[in-house]
């Protein structure tokens, strides 16, 4: 156990990202928010993109990352040739947090803007009737979503 907590062994084995290595073509920050059905949406759009596209294509970054100036995601945003935000909602926390970040977006996507989502907190049917959290996620609006953030990685209209 002593072996495997010497941070000189973890330093030798993880290298630290740096803007010669190759990266992903374009970056996604999405809002994960798992507190209602429009930021669940947004997070499992994402993920079916790079699902589709492939990671060579598109990432997920991590806005936490962004937002606490972690070298290595500040580094591969840098190198994106497209930022793009998905949010959920009219917050766009995804798109604030980019731009203040330093970073433009090619694309902001807000779902209940872009797909016509309506938005639903879940904690509302707490103590009522609370259902398992994939149910309040509509496969067709994820399925639209996704087509969005793929038509703006690849600059359709």
């Amino acid at each position: 156990m002593e072996e495997a907590l010497d941070g000189n062994k973890m330093a030798q084995t993880n290298k630290e990202w740096n803007e010669s290595v190759p990266s992903h073509e374009n970056i996604v920050y999405a809002c994960f928010g798992g507190l209602s059905n429009t930021g669940i949406t947004a997070a499992l759009a994402s993920l079916e993109a790079v699902k589709e596209l492939g990671l060579a294509k598109v990432s997920i970054g991590c806005l936490a990352g962004l937002s606490t100036k972690v070298s290595s995601v500040i580094g591969k945003t840098k190198v994106a040739k497209k930022v793009i935000t998905v949010d959920g909602c009219p917050m766009e926390c995804s798109k604030k947090v980019v731009e203040e970040a330093g970073f433009d977006i090619a694309k902001s996507i807000v779902l209940v803007r872009d797909i016509g989502m309506k938005k639903k907190a879940l904690h509302e049917d707490i103590g009522k009737d609370l259902k398992p959290v994939m149910q309040y996620v509509s496969e067709e609006e994820v399925k639209q979503a996704k087509e969005l953030i793929i038509r703006s990685i690849l600059d359709e209209k």
